[in-house]
């Protein structure tokens, strides 16, 4: 039986979907930013805004509880979006073997989130992209290893073309004068590293929730706010929280704003993401992540006045040159594949279904009473 072909959307649809996701996704890095500055107006005590290119987290001695409660948001909006009864219904609670099929995406994704974090609280936002530059060398390794397969010549090219630009940035960026610090470019590194180790147990995760991106996105949240707990009480910030909530000063009307914003952009940028795998190819979710990177870096330019150097704008240009690079190789390599698969079939046969001999002589009966 022939398999039904995908679902097809319209270019509005993907456009929409493609710019949602681009937004989301900016808004994020540049809510942080905001919430530096508000909470340096709120620590002030001249007339005069200092203006440091520091993120939210600069501010706060509870970085793990901010996480905690940005998380906790986000399941807030999952339950909202079950109770509107639009995109999604909250799926049973997890049991003992699907706790287990998940644990290490939950695992990952604590890191991760931890490792972005702490990654733009030690570099500028136009230097982000460039931090974690390496995100499609090491999917592109892990893909090698765990699948068993070589990579072609054009996507070795490719992956070098990424990797030069983040050693020119990190090599012209590290200066004296410069606010990129080594723990900053190192932390990048290994936010890279679990970004890709992240994608791999995802698709993994997928199956144990039988597809269902949105489930697997709730329990995502759900448990890693969980998990979040312990983390919390062993870094020591229990006194902190406590002293924030309860004690005197603005750290706190801070916080519960930074928290509201980021915690809803996350949300959005969970939403976005299922929506752009959703509705657009691989290789367009690919494409924008690389143009959301450049985006973030003018956004923080024309925004926030952070400053683009020769070795930046070096650098993301190459990494954004390699990665749609390898998007195009990988889209080639796919067609010859399935064009290599087509025409195998032809020669085989097996792309034609036999027709019964008594249907193809009724056609002939008709074309010869046609005829007359």
């Amino acid at each position: 039986m022939a398999q039904a072909p995908p679902e097809k959307h319209s270019r509005l649809v993907v456009l929409g979907t493609v710019c949602f996701y681009l937004v989301a996704a900016i808004a994020m890095v540049m809510a942080y930013e905001l919430l530096a500055r508000y909470i340096d107006e709120l620590e002030s005590d001249s007339d005069v805004l200092y203006y440091r290119n520091k993120w939210v987290l600069n501010t706060t001695t509870v970085p793990l509880f901010f996480l905690f409660i940005q998380l906790i948001i986000a399941v807030i909006l999952f339950v909202f979006l079950h109770i509107s009864g639009y995109l999604f219904k909250l799926p049973p609670m997890p049991e003992a073997a699907l706790l287990k099929g998940i644990a290490p995406m939950v695992f990952m994704n604590v890191l991760n989130l931890n490792l972005n974090n702490f990654t733009l609280k030690y570099v500028d936002a136009s230097f982000y992209q460039v931090a974690r530059g390496l995100v499609l060398p090491f999917t592109v390794v892990l893909s090698s290893l765990m699948l068993h397969s070589r990579p072609s010549l054009l996507i070795l090219v490719s992956v070098g073309i990424v990797t030069f630009g983040f050693l020119l940035g990190v090599m012209l960026d590290m200066s004296p004068t410069s606010t990129t610090t080594p723990i900053g470019v190192t932390l990048g590194i290994m936010s890279s590293m679990t970004t890709a180790l992240q994608a791999v147990v995802i698709k993994r995760s997928l199956d144990v929730v039988k597809g269902n991106a949105m489930d697997l996105a709730f329990y995502n949240n759900l448990l890693s706010a969980v998990v979040m707990i312990p983390c919390i009480v062993v870094a020591g910030e229990t006194a902190d929280v406590t002293e924030m909530f309860f004690g005197q000063g603005k750290a706190l009307n801070a916080f519960l704003w930074g928290s509201a914003i980021t915690g809803v952009m996350g949300f959005l940028i969970c939403i976005a993401g299922f929506l752009s795998i959703k509705i657009t190819s691989p290789i367009t979710h690919m494409i924008s992540s690389a143009v959301r990177g450049v985006v973030q870096s003018f956004v923080a330019v024309l925004v926030f006045g952070d400053i683009i150097t020769t070795g930046r704008g070096s650098s993301i240009a190459l990494i954004l040159a390699g990665s749609i690079y390898y998007t195009w190789i990988k889209n080639k390599e796919q067609q010859a594949r399935e064009n290599s698969e087509m025409m195998s079939k032809l020669e085989s046969g097996a792309a034609y279904e036999r027709l019964p001999m008594k249907d193809v002589e009724a056609d002939v009966r008709k074309n010869e009473a046609a005829a007359r």
